[in-house]
């Protein structure tokens, strides 16, 4: 049953919170950066990754109705220097949202978009993310021109290349979900990232609003994986609100030489938990499993509300073959899905350990989040010896 009061629910042998600051006693984890609701403006697209020299980097962006989303997005830096359990701001972005950070050789980089349905550009730092460089021409970081749309996912590695997805939102009908065309970019390892002309994309698969029997909402938020047997595949997040009892996730076929994607609608979906919401899928080589931390929907709340929306939970799942997904335990939840979310985690493996940023909404003093979605916190969390999770399951998904 769902708990009455919020819980942290791992065990302490395989679950580690830093202590909090006491000005946010309460809030889940090590809290990172908090935003007022009252500024209208809210915590966005969680981003984390490890420096060479082993320092951790975090990122958000900001949106809403105070925000500059829609002219030149603002995104902030974080730096710890002793494995999370303090942070301090280190650098502002002008012109990045939606965006991951990522280490590639010694260089930390910076990729998404410069606005809401903007630019796709990339900064580069050699400082450790106090100084970028900015994007201002092919040359420098401004990939592609036009509307496009993306999360902070991975940038992975495989045959050489980098792979990131993203999503044309140039679509005819002006409208979420059906503005969304999904490809893949990517770029020989040894190339200048920064260099439009070194990248290359697949072709744009365009929303099809017969997907899943005319019930197709949206498919957006890309993820690259590399597959068990060496191939890219690009998982997307499926809005299907008309079912109340599953969600989806839509498996997108690229070809080897990076050219070209294909979807088939017979098997291309696949049930997931969490799948109507952000996730980031890694395989890993340790374990022969695909891992993701997800917006898991208890079993409470299904068949009674729209999925996409209960964020109060968030899981640890594996699957051995992308078909069957194990949910092993439940890292966060609150009974609240009104005002309180675990939104857009992001996370890398760091040695036998799991670290992990999300957008929290949660209260804090007199004042709670606006909702769910428009949350007030980034807080930073550790799962210790993620792979001690496998020894047991609380829910299985099948197709």
């Amino acid at each position: 049953m769902l708990k009455t009061s919020f819980i942290l629910f791992l065990s302490m042998t395989c679950f580690s919170v830093f202590a909090q600051q006491v000005k946010y006693n309460g809030v889940p984890g090590v809290v990172i950066n908090y935003q007022d609701v009252e500024t209208q403006q809210y915590i966005g697209s969680p981003g984390i990754c490890i420096l060479p020299n082993g320092d951790y980097i975090a990122t958000h962006d900001l949106f809403g109705k105070g925000s500059t989303e829609f002219s030149s997005a603002v995104s902030k830096v974080f730096l710890s220097k002793n494995k999370g359990k303090s942070w301090k701001q280190i650098a502002v972005l002008d012109g990045q949202f939606w965006s991951k950070p990522f280490v590639h050789g010694n260089n930390l980089y910076i990729m998404g978009t410069d606005k809401h349905h903007g630019n796709v550009v990339i900064k580069k730092s050699t400082d450790g993310g106090y100084t970028w460089t900015k994007p201002v021409d092919g040359k420098s970081g401004l990939l592609m021109e036009g509307e496009f749309h993306c999360a902070p996912m991975p940038v992975i590695s495989s045959n050489g290349y980098l792979w990131r997805a993203m999503e044309r939102a140039d679509g005819e009908i002006k409208k979420w979900g059906f503005r969304y065309g999904t490809f893949m970019m990517s770029i020989k390892d040894d190339a200048d990232l920064l260099n439009a002309t070194n990248w290359r994309h697949t072709n744009t698969l365009p929303y099809d609003s017969t997907y899943l029997n005319g019930d197709f909402g949206a498919w957006i938020e890309g993820n690259a994986v590399l597959t068990n047997d060496n191939n890219i595949v690009n998982i997307l997040r499926v809005h299907n609100p008309k079912d109340k009892n599953n969600e989806w996730a839509a498996v997108v076929n690229i070809s080897p030489d990076g050219l070209k994607s294909s979807f088939n609608k017979e098997n291309g979906f696949i049930k997931f938990p969490g799948g109507g919401k952000k996730f980031s899928i890694r395989f890993d080589e340790k374990t022969q499993r695909y891992l993701a931390i997800v917006n898991y929907v208890p079993k409470e709340f299904r068949g009674t509300v729209q999925l996409d929306r209960v964020r109060n939970t968030q899981a640890f799942v594996s699957s051995k073959d992308l078909k069957t997904w194990y949910v092993h335990e439940i890292l966060l939840q609150h009974p609240d899905i009104k005002k309180h979310g675990f939104n857009y985690v992001d996370w890398e493996f760091n040695g036998e350990n799991i670290i992990y940023v999300s957008r929290t909404a949660y209260d804090f003093k007199d004042r709670s989040a606006k909702n769910y979605h428009d949350a007030n916190f980034l807080t930073f969390h550790k799962i210790k010896n993620y792979k001690k999770l496998f020894k047991k399951s609380i829910d299985v998904i099948t197709q």
